[in-house]
């Protein structure tokens, strides 16, 4: 026989054996492996992280610092040596100012998990959002760092009783709200002369942390709504910058705000050619516009400008004059201090402190006494209309029209006092 052929036939047989054993052992019922028989794999548990810290290797301590504490007293008492401690305040010169740490503030150790039990990290809370971490290992390491926030929308409408402030107080939301709706509204509503019965609606973000609403970030949009007259203002960005615009594009700021005081009070005593004075007891002409408040509510100004004057006065007691423009001046009378840094040549933003109400010269109670003066002659500070600055540019009008519909679709499905 052909050896080639022999080897041939013998392979083929020995293929032909392996298949009929291989059908047999799954013929004949035997069970497979076992699950002890199989070799397991080690179960992979998610890694934990906190400030940065992966904290399933250490055993954590959450405290608060206390009255009198600082940051050497708190690491003292923790086993942590001068000589780091001063490496530690070193190195945070850049990042923290050790000295600014505050009582009530929340702080958080991470211990090692051995015998030793050695204090890792120290982890120090400035507020809800950011944390200071002090990691002490071979060298002591100082970093900042923040917290993952989320931004949420709800809306919120209501009928004001009283105040806006009241009104969010009512509703349960942030009185926040209150403060930036008089903020948008600064030069078109004079929020003295708000009256019972006005309406608002306002779409909103607040910055969420594990889960909770932590405070609110902005107002996207709002209506204010005086008898039949809907105000919407719409937040918008345009060269770089967001501003507020009413529907026809027109920007809600203007030249001045409408009233001197962020906080609500009231008007005591108008503009007149013949007012009975309180004090003097005699009538004469009241060239400007009282508002009653608390002695100490900061005083603002209602437009850029410079400082021209300052003094103390027999009758206008402590008092201030700003010049806007060539056109407009704006006094301030009867405050009890001035703001920080004002001065005669002093240029002052919108909005900025300038003093504080008070009740110094001919005053029979705390208010401000603020005048309005066009071309060097006085005039009613609440007939005054300022024209708007830029409006939405052309080519910026399409895509703001397309905002301004879907917040007033927004806006308008909003049920009288709810919340989202």
């Amino acid at each position: 026989m052909d050896k080639k052929y022999f080897i041939g036939a013998t392979v083929l047989l020995l293929v032909s054996l392996g298949m009929i054993f291989g059908l047999s052992r799954i013929n004949d019922g035997s069970e497979p492996e076992s699950p002890e028989e199989i070799e397991l794999l080690p179960e992979v548990l998610p890694i934990t992280y906190q400030y940065g810290i992966v904290i399933d290797s250490f055993r954590m301590e959450e405290s608060v610092v206390s009255r009198n504490q600082n940051l050497s007293t708190i690491l003292l008492e923790r086993g942590i040596s001068y000589s780091q401690i001063d490496e530690l305040a070193r190195k945070s010169k850049s990042i923290f100012d050790v000295r600014k740490i505050k009582a009530g503030k929340n702080c958080v150790f991470f211990w090692s998990q051995d015998s030793a039990s050695v204090l890792k990290y120290l982890v120090y809370e400035k507020n809800l959002e950011e944390y200071i971490v002090y990691s002490f290992g071979d060298s002591v390491q100082v970093f900042a760092g923040q917290k993952d926030i989320s931004l949420e929308n709800r809306h919120v409408s209501g009928t004001i009783n009283s105040s806006p402030w009241n009104a969010m107080v009512d509703l349960g939301v942030s009185t926040k709200l209150a403060i930036e709706l008089e903020e948008i509204y600064a030069w078109t509503i004079n929020f003295f002369r708000i009256q019972k019965g006005d309406e608002f609606s306002i779409v909103y973000t607040v910055r969420m942390l594990e889960g909770q609403a932590i405070g609110v970030n902005e107002v996207l949009a709002c209506s204010f709504k005086r008898g039949q007259q809907d105000n919407y203002a719409f937040r918008f960005q345009q060269n770089n910058i967001f501003s507020y615009y009413d529907e026809q594009g027109q920007s809600l700021r203007r030249a001045f705000r409408k009233a001197p005081l962020r906080s609500y009070s009231r008007i005591s005593s108008k503009f007149s050619k013949s007012r009975f004075h309180p004090v003097l007891r005699v009538y004469r002409p009241h060239s400007g516009v009282d508002y009653a408040a608390p002695t100490g509510t900061a005083i603002i100004a209602i437009g850029d400008g410079r400082v021209v004057k300052k003094g103390r006065d027999k009758a206008a007691g402590n008092y201030l004059r700003i010049e806007h423009n060539s056109v407009y001046q704006s006094g301030y009378n009867h405050m009890s201090s001035f703001g920080k840094g004002i001065k005669v040549g002093a240029y002052v933003k919108q909005g900025q402190e300038i003093g504080y109400v008070g009740s110094t010269g001919y005053a029979t109670g705390p208010h401000l006494d603020f005048r309005m003066y066009k071309n060097g002659q006085a005039v009613d500070p609440l007939k005054i209309k300022s024209p708007p600055v830029e409006p939405v540019l052309d080519s910026l009008r399409s895509e703001f029209d397309m905002t301004a519909t879907e917040y007033i679709r927004q806006l308008e499905n909003l049920e009288p006092d709810s919340q989202i």
